[in-house]
């Protein structure tokens, strides 16, 4: 699969936020960019949350890469899953489209490797099946497939305890995307679903979120994570901190005070690291798999090969790797353009700094926290500065009309409509073997 051609190659693995801004970064150089991605869409992740628990339509936060770069006449785009890489040959190994066979090869003069984030289990991989993490749309609509089951199945059944294990939600980890599902689904079962059955009272779900630290949003400052937790148990939220878990089964999660919650839904918000194409690379890797990189974001030993956003960690500002937001991604993404183009203009190198603009994390309608330089907001003037921030990062101009007018209509009749619930499956929980 190797092309011809007189300009330097750049190869981008990846179409989330650093590899679309390092690809749209070297609109104007003079440069063949590749855009590699085993989907053909960008993702935006801050709000995948919101599609598993039925705020929002998967379409609503997706964006096809061939419609964002079509005006790029010095991009393309190749759907193809890439699944190893030879930094010596300058090459990357793919799945073949056609065959499905690891048989075909790209070649390149710079590769900027964002591939993102999976989901990981601390050594316990067995638990991925019971406790479904969120890192894609196929996860978001399967943990909305579970938790709209459980309902459908506690509104069925005649047995108290079945319809306590049923209505029972334990949320794993207390960073934003624990706290962000656990404030979306109290909101869900209590506004929204509370009025759609008839043998239940959806009201009375418990949703239980984990925390094995001594506080959630351990990120932001104290105060907001004091306002972050007193707005989840406005919502009934039961929040357990110090609280390790020791295992994951279809039935619940034991902890490590011998308790066992029974639960049918369980979901993972605990950790992440990198993707296993990482491993290929044999240049120096943290303990989550992430390309321990150079000041320039660029790989050890391999001035022409860069890794950003998840993919990497980037130690060289501050006493700890800077943090997995989209962000970091977009600004690493941007440099590293800049980097391949002063290369070409044989320019000096620069080294890479993160200007953080702030953090924020929403917990459900008009409850959110936000520390934006020296400002602190928490309540509904930060889910206003929330909302906006994410309405202005949505692509596409359908996408932030549509996104819109669902949070103002959700906003103002607690209704939402994407309470579907695909496939052929009735049984709730974890899906049965294929």
């Amino acid at each position: 699969m190797n092309t011809s051609s007189q300009r330097p190659r750049v190869l981008v693995i990846g179409g989330g936020f650093g590899g679309l801004s390092a690809a749209k970064g070297l609109a104007n150089s003079a440069v063949d960019v590749t855009l590699l991605d085993r989907t053909n869409f960008h993702l935006f992740q801050p709000l995948l949350y919101q599609v598993s628990m039925a705020g929002l339509s998967p379409a609503e936060i997706a964006w096809p890469l061939r419609s964002i770069l079509r005006t790029q006449k010095n991009a393309r785009v190749l759907m193809l899953e890439a699944t190893g890489i030879d930094l010596a040959a300058r090459e990357v190994r793919v799945r073949d489209g056609d065959t499905g066979e690891d048989d075909a090869r790209i070649e390149y003069d710079y590769l900027v490797l964002a591939t993102g984030a999976r989901t990981t289990y601390f050594g316990h991989d067995e638990w991925g099946k019971s406790a479904i993490g969120l890192k894609d749309l196929s996860d978001a609509v399967e943990i909305r497939t579970r938790v709209l089951l459980a309902f459908e199945a506690a509104e069925r059944s005649k047995d108290p305890d079945e319809r306590r294990r049923l209505m029972t939600f334990v949320i794993i980890g207390g960073g934003p995307t624990g706290v962000e599902i656990a404030g979306a689904l109290a909101e869900l079962s209590r506004f929204v679903l509370a009025r759609d059955f008839r043998a239940i009272n959806a009201k009375v779900a418990r949703v239980v979120l984990i925390e094995a630290g001594p506080r959630i949003l351990d990120s932001f400052r104290q105060e907001l994570s004091t306002s972050a937790l007193r707005q989840l148990e406005e919502l009934n939220v039961e929040v357990r901190l110090d609280t390790k878990v020791t295992d994951v089964t279809p039935d619940g999660v034991r902890l490590t005070s011998g308790d066992f919650l029974e639960a049918r839904t369980v979901i993972w918000g605990a950790g992440v690291g990198a993707t296993p194409l990482t491993e290929s690379l044999g240049v120096p890797l943290d303990r989550a798999k992430r390309v321990l990189v150079e000041k320039d974001c660029s790989m050890p030993g391999h001035p022409e090969a860069f890794a950003i956003g998840d993919t990497a960690a980037f130690v060289h500002q501050g006493d700890r790797p800077l943090p997995g937001v989209s962000p970091v991604a977009m600004q690493q993404g941007r440099h590293v353009a800049k980097m391949i183009s002063n290369d070409l203009a044989s320019k000096d190198r620069s080294t890479f700094h993160y200007v953080d603009k702030g953090s924020m994390a929403t917990i459900g309608r008009s409850r959110a926290i936000a520390q934006l330089g020296r400002f602190r907001m928490s309540g509904f003037p930060a889910w206003m500065a929330w909302l906006a921030v994410h309405i202005f990062f949505l692509i596409g101009f359908k996408n932030r009309v549509a996104v819109l007018l669902n949070w103002a209509y959700s906003y103002f009749v607690y209704q939402r409509g994407a309470r579907i619930i695909t496939g052929r499956r009735l049984r709730p929980g974890v899906p049965p073997e294929e």
